[in-house]
């Protein structure tokens, strides 16, 4: 299997065990009542299941961005050449004057 594949399905597995840790924490903590809801409700572990499920592809997403942009290569400094000064100058810009019946003075 190539490492990226490998890499991507190690990282949606971490992604989706973060999301059940977020989601096991506002369960555990009442978050605006969510245990009770979830308890009492004949549909509770079907909203709990899509609530796992789409915190899972967020996280997964985030573990494994953050993971591609940590394999670059981290700069060592300026590659050379000499820094750049600026000097900014005014430079004149001819503007004609506008024609028609809106433009009169």
């Amino acid at each position: 299997m190539p490492k990226l594949i490998q890499l991507y399905i190690r990282n949606v597995i971490i992604g989706f065990a973060i999301a059940a840790a977020f989601v096991a924490m506002l369960l555990w903590f009442n978050v605006m009542g969510l245990w009770h809801l979830v308890s009492t409700n004949s549909d509770g572990l079907l909203a709990l299941f899509i609530l796992w499920f789409m915190n899972g592809i967020v996280f997964a997403g985030v573990q494994f961005g953050w993971s591609v942009m940590a394999l670059a290569e981290k700069d060592s400094g300026p590659r050379g050449g000499s820094p750049v000064t600026r000097e900014f100058l005014a430079i004149p810009v001819p503007v004609e004057k506008p024609k028609g019946p809106m433009h009169r003075r």
